[in-house]
């Protein structure tokens, strides 16, 4: 049987990702030094923590569910004690993209990170189409990268991240380059960002006299249509007027050069900000 080292085992992540391991066929020893993890993983799992060292006894993946800010201290830390050959695995890119993790060339360096479940989906139950998040009930895509390791170990690294974010629609294979393109580049400097000005666009009109909840109603609407129509999810065109309001309307909202965001040194500061 697999055995995970699952380090941050009673945090925000930690404990989703143990959570869909409960019924997987991995063995799985759970680390969390804050007594308040350990409150959370013993009354809403029913599992005890263990200490670092027995964790990583025999381990063959060590799973890092810890914030981008502790990549580095806690992979420094438990170094020298993970077994040769093991699959070190990260949820997010940042930390191995700005080169937080230490030099060990007999383990392998994995990241996978879920896409969340997309605007449309087929989703039939209340469970599912609430899961905005994933990992509960709605499927969703995720991306996996090996930053350093054979090839081989690749299949083991994707069926972590398929346990954990499960259930998994697709699962796409990508560099840590890639992954960093797509976040923070496009899912949190670019969408995220757009997102904040469409809330306070309504925000604006509602200042200037349009009830709340009928500004909240038509921005909704247009984007959920207006989305469909852009990314090809229906078959439709735009309105001349609409495409008008684009041809003005986008100048005026982005610079010229807004592009550069995914320029290497762009992603770089932007990942160094953030770890």
């Amino acid at each position: 049987m697999t055995k995970i080292a699952l380090f941050g085992a009673g945090g925000k992540m930690g404990l989703r990702s143990a959570r869909n391991l409960l019924d997987t066929d991995f063995e799985v020893a759970h680390v969390e030094i804050s007594e308040a993890g350990q409150a959370r993983l013993k009354s809403e799992l029913g599992v005890d923590d263990v200490p670092a060292d027995a964790a990583l006894k025999g381990a063959d993946v060590v799973l890092l569910a810890v914030p981008d800010t502790a990549i580095r201290a806690v992979s420094h830390a438990i170094i020298d004690k993970v077994e040769s050959g093991a699959i070190v695995v990260c949820l997010d890119a940042a930390g191995p993209f700005a080169g937080h993790l230490p030099e060990r060339t007999d383990v392998t360096y994995f990241v996978t990170h879920p896409c969340h479940p997309p605007i449309f989906n087929d989703e039939t139950t209340p469970e599912g189409r609430n899961d905005h998040f994933g990992g509960i009930a709605a499927k969703q895509g995720i991306v996996n990268a090996i930053l350093q390791g054979p090839a081989s170990d690749y299949a083991l690294g994707e069926a972590v991240g398929k346990a954990i974010y499960a259930p998994v629609a697709r699962s796409h294979r990508v560099t840590v380059e890639q992954m960093a393109l797509l976040e923070p580049g496009l899912s949190e400097t670019v969408v995220a960002s757009l997102l904040d000005v469409m809330r306070e666009a309504r925000d604006e009109v509602v200042a200037r006299g349009v009830p709340a909840e009928a500004a909240q109603d038509f921005l909704l609407g247009h984007l959920n249509i207006l989305a469909a129509v852009t990314f090809g999810h229906i078959d439709g065109v735009f309105s001349d007027a609409c495409n008008l309001a684009i041809k003005f309307g986008k100048p005026a909202l982005m610079k010229d050069d807004w592009k550069r965001v995914f320029e290497p040194d762009e992603i770089a500061a932007s990942i160094d900000r953030i770890t």
